[in-house]
């Protein structure tokens, strides 16, 4: 079944720029032989541990912990504020927001992270971004993070310049980056990393932060050669 669909992206491969995406799996791989675990990267990779926060998130956000919105609202912070992910700025701002909350304003705020994570994702992930506007905080970090150590195989943390690279880089004409976060561009956009993944090293899409940490990394690369 893979291999079908292997297949299929392989004859659509117009969505991107096969050659370039090659060529980014290459000229890192020259660079660092065994990809995330070579020694050369190991200092990088260091200060990248997702598992505590990952450990953390479901434990204190999982569906049960949301019949307590203060609480989810409390874990929902704390896994911002621990990420090294999200800038000290975007915190901060955060943490202002959060302690100007009444009750009512905690429990709507649950209720668009529930839809988010467990509920109506379309639904969930607009209902957020318009909550988190009102503050100027609807940021593609801050609305992406959580979901991405909640399942860090499946959702990507957005990072803008990163994302508008790759976006540049692949010939990807299909999206256009906005600084708003929009879910249809989130949908567009993962299938089209999804996509990539079946194409590459398996020891590069380990973690998918990792894993648009070595588009990062690659494109850097061979901008300067």
């Amino acid at each position: 079944m893979e291999n079908l669909h292997l297949f299929h992206i392989m004859e659509d491969k117009k969505r991107f720029n096969l050659d370039r995406l090659k060529e980014l799996e290459s000229e890192f791989l020259h660079q660092y032989p065994t990809g995330f675990e070579d020694a050369k990267f190991f200092p990088t990779m260091k200060k990248f541990n997702p598992q505590k926060l990952e450990i953390f998130a479901k434990e204190n956000l999982n569906k049960e912990c949301f019949s307590n919105p203060n609480l989810v609202i409390d874990s929902y912070f704390k896994v911002i504020q621990k990420s090294v992910l999200v800038s000290l700025f975007d915190k901060l701002k955060l943490k202002d927001m959060i302690s100007s909350l009444n009750s009512y304003e905690k429990d709507m705020l649950s209720i668009e992270i529930y839809e988010l994570l467990y509920g109506n994702k379309k639904e969930g992930f607009e209902g957020l971004v318009e909550f988190l506007a009102q503050y100027n905080l609807s940021k593609w970090t801050i609305i992406s993070v959580v979901p991405y150590y909640l399942n860090r195989h499946d959702e990507y943390f957005i990072k803008p310049t990163t994302t508008k690279n790759i976006i540049k880089y692949l010939k990807i004409d299909e999206i256009t980056y906005k600084p708003k976060p929009s879910y249809e561009f989130y949908k567009n956009y993962k299938e089209i990393l999804d996509e990539t993944k079946l194409l590459l090293n398996k020891n590069l899409s380990f973690d998918n932060a990792a894993y648009t940490g070595f588009f990062k990394v690659a494109i850097e690369i061979c901008d300067v050669e």
